[in-house]
């Protein structure tokens, strides 16, 4: 798979590529489903049509993996608590953990077990993906889910969330250690279900100062992928902590067992390739409204592939899919990072 060797850094005939949120509500022929399904939750819970758009966007773009459609939110979900996705909101959950006894409430050995359709949804996608493209699994990484378990909802200033770090640290790190163990075993799950990869997402990494980031969410991050490369050497794992451009330093000190770092848009990818390019793979990261315009594209395209020179790179964007891109923008994109970056 020229994905997987691209995580290794082995030779490629060109930079694969892959784009976060590329399942999603630009396609028309996810909506169509979407509304089969009835809401998005319905979506995620049904393996078979969790399979469908899983394959829509690798049948109409030819990208190197497909991403396995489900929520980061399951996992929570599974853990016990009551999640809903409002219209025009997102996601919510009525409960937020407040006190011990909603701590001591959470369903922790039983939670990976529960989300069987996951792994239901991972061998039907499997069983039809072509045995070239990649199928990368994934999971929030526990300081990103605990901000919703405990505001609630997604936030502006993560107020909640943040005056528990403050206030009640070891109550914050009880619950990071309860996701962290759950996740483990969920990963565990979906690689034993086959998937070729598995990516982390962090996507509220930088709500957090630096010390914090790294004592809330780091250390657990990779508390995880070291658990995933010690059982699964051959699996690459990718992490993907969003906006900590000015921790990269420390990143590269502290080190750690993982195979790709997924940069997002707001770091500037000649930064990441001088403090992380010679030890990790990178991953990213086109400014993903440059697709609203194939010039822009071509200027962002041609400029991330000149910086990384066609050497220890997986293309994509710095973040997801927009809603309301057009198809053939994305169809435009891959097509041209195959092309430009054929060796």
């Amino acid at each position: 798979m020229v994905f997987i060797d691209a995580c290794f850094r082995r030779p490629t005939p060109y930079t694969p590529i892959w784009m976060m949120r590329q399942a999603g509500r630009y396609l028309p022929e996810y909506m169509e489903v979407r509304a089969q399904a009835g809401n998005f939750l319905n979506l995620c819970h049904n393996p078979v049509l969790a399979a469908e758009v899983t394959l829509q966007p690798i049948r109409r773009f030819g990208m190197d993996a497909a991403i396995l459609f489900s929520d980061i939110l399951v996992v929570p979900n599974e853990m016990g608590m009551e999640l809903e996705f409002i219209k025009g909101e997102g996601p919510n959950f009525p409960s937020p953990i407040t006190t011990q006894a909603d701590l001591d409430a959470l369903h922790v050995e039983s939670a990976a077990e529960k989300l069987e359709y996951v792994y239901e949804t991972i061998r039907l996608v499997r069983a039809d993906l072509e045995s070239q493209t990649a199928l990368i699994g994934f999971t929030g990484a526990p300081w990103t889910l605990a901000t919703y378990m405990i505001e609630g909802h997604g936030t502006k200033t993560y107020a909640v969330v943040k005056k528990m770090i403050a206030t009640q640290p070891q109550f914050m790190h009880a619950l990071l250690e309860k996701l962290t163990h759950v996740i483990k075993g969920y990963l565990e799950r979906q690689i034993e279900a086959g998937v070729n990869a598995v990516q982390i997402f962090d996507s509220w990494a930088s709500a957090l100062e630096e010390e914090a980031f790294f004592e809330f969410s780091w250390r657990y991050i990779l508390e995880i992928s070291e658990y995933i490369k010690a059982k699964y050497p051959h699996i690459p794992v990718i992490l993907f902590p969003k906006g900590i451009s000015g921790y990269l330093e420390r990143v590269r000190a502290i080190g750690g067992n993982f195979d790709v770092f997924g940069v997002d848009w707001s770091t500037p990818i000649e930064l990441a390739k001088a403090k992380l390019g010679d030890r990790y793979v990178l991953q990213g990261n086109m400014e993903p409204t440059r697709l609203y315009s194939k010039e822009a594209t071509r200027k962002g395209v041609e400029h991330i592939l000149h910086v990384m020179n066609n050497e220890g790179h997986i293309f994509n964007l710095g973040h997801g899919m927009l809603p309301d891109l057009e198809p053939e923008n994305a169809a435009y994109l891959v097509d041209l990072v195959h092309s430009l970056s054929k060796r």
